[in-house]
């Protein structure tokens, strides 16, 4: 029946990846034990009787007694090969079993109930029984040869069938762990799954709110920008005037900014990538260095023109890509840190340095503190939380992002490594 199944599973096309063998990971201490098994079975069992190498019975023991420790050897490094691991397996069981008939008395039954055990928890039922029939079969031809005593025939026979039992019980503890770890990794995937939708349903929400608040605000502001242009062209010319419709075409500039930057994060936020891409290819092309460069000087110019400030913008080292994500996170952090210094310190001058070091870039926004009663008009806009998400977008970049008092100065400090 062994050689059977053994020489079906190498012949046969769709069998032939090799024997059904359950993986197990042996710890070391079992393989240990096992080594001092068989060095135990190779020490005593020339002791008992009858006499090692002495006689037929005697060269019998000497031979299966070798036969046994080599493929025992095999049997123990052949983890991971599971054709030969099966192969010293069945020769033990063969060699294993005359051996134990013909020294009953010894620790020779060892390599058996080994076999039985192995077979029990590592392979199929069908494969696992027909090693353990071979090995009681060997084991019974032997013990009859050499007229063993009935006791130690029935004794250690059903010791082996035990064995292999308890070794079935194992198989099925160890199926059974690992379908339930199977079932945890699928219920893993499924909650991730879920998380994702929800995420995704989220964004959908979030999208929908800023394309209903925002986008409809700013489609509002902007016709009411238009009109009021229409009414101060039909006034008389004056300086002041002048001065009223640039701020009005300013703003109506702002606007349409504010509208084109309120639907790329719409398209973002609803995954539309293809879309998105093409919305934002203006801050994709932000991350060739000029690109870069150019956006904040012009940010620069225009905070400088709208206010009373002077705004200075130097940059250091050489320029070099920073990648999407890293040039609109200085971009970003660049717009907010003048919109601030605006807010909160009207009319002091603001210096934006943007610094290319070899291992990182660096940019920082910096005014002077203002008076307690300086705060301007625009110091209660805003929700307050522009810092917090300028830190959670360096982070998203990879970089870190710090705004604090010093010297006199309030400083914004992006930090993007290279």
């Amino acid at each position: 029946m062994v050689l059977a199944s053994f020489t079906r599973r190498l012949l046969v096309p769709e069998l032939r990846g090799g024997p059904l063998v359950s993986e197990v990971k042996i710890p070391p201490a079992v393989q240990v034990t096992r080594l001092c098994v068989i060095v135990m079975v190779v020490v005593t069992v020339p002791l008992f009787t009858p006499n090692f190498g002495t006689g037929p019975q005697g060269i019998a023991i000497a031979v299966t007694l070798a036969i046994s420790a080599v493929a025992w050897a095999t049997w123990q490094l052949a983890e991971g090969r599971p054709r030969l691991w099966l192969t010293a397996l069945i020769v033990m069981g063969a060699a294993g079993g005359v051996l134990a008939g013909l020294s009953s008395l010894s620790t020779a039954v060892a390599v058996s109930l080994a076999v039985a055990v192995s077979a029990g928890a590592r392979l199929s039922t069908e494969l696992s029984l027909a090693i353990v029939a071979e090995t009681v079969a060997a084991f019974l031809i032997g013990a009859l040869i050499s007229g063993a005593p009935l006791q130690a025939i029935v004794g250690w026979g059903v010791g082996i069938v035990g064995l292999w039992a308890f070794g079935l019980t194992r198989r099925a503890y160890v199926l059974r762990a690992i379908e339930a770890e199977q079932a945890l990794e699928q219920a893993r995937r499924a909650h991730a799954a879920e998380t994702q939708a929800a995420a995704l349903g989220e964004r959908a929400r979030i999208a929908r709110e800023i394309h209903d608040v925002l986008a409809h605000s700013l489609a509002a502001v902007s016709v009411n920008l238009q009109a009021a242009s229409g009414l101060l062209d039909a006034l008389p010319d004056s300086p002041e005037l002048a001065k009223a419709i640039e701020c009005v075409e300013r703003a109506g500039a702002l606007t349409r900014e504010g509208m084109a930057e309120a639907r790329r994060a719409i398209l973002a936020l609803r995954g539309d990538m293809e879309n998105a891409d093409a919305e934002t290819a203006g801050d994709r092309g932000a991350a060739t260095a000029g690109r870069l460069v150019v956006r904040l000087r012009t940010l620069a110019e225009e905070h400088g023109a709208a206010g009373d400030a002077c705004v200075e913008f130097t940059v250091t080292g050489t320029p070099r890509p920073l990648g999407a994500d890293g040039a609109l996170t200085a971009y970003r952090t660049a717009q907010e840190a003048l919109t601030n210094a605006r807010k909160h310190a009207p009319g002091q001058p603001v210096r934006v340095a943007l610094d290319y070091a070899a291992d990182a870039v660096t940019l920082q926004v910096s005014n002077p503190l203002p008076e307690a009663v300086a705060a301007g008009p625009l110091a209660t806009a805003g929700s307050g939380y522009g810092l917090t998400g300028l830190r959670e977008r360096a982070a998203l970049a990879g970089g870190t992002l710090a705004a604090e008092p010093g010297d006199g100065q309030w400083r914004v400090l992006l930090t993007l490594l290279a």
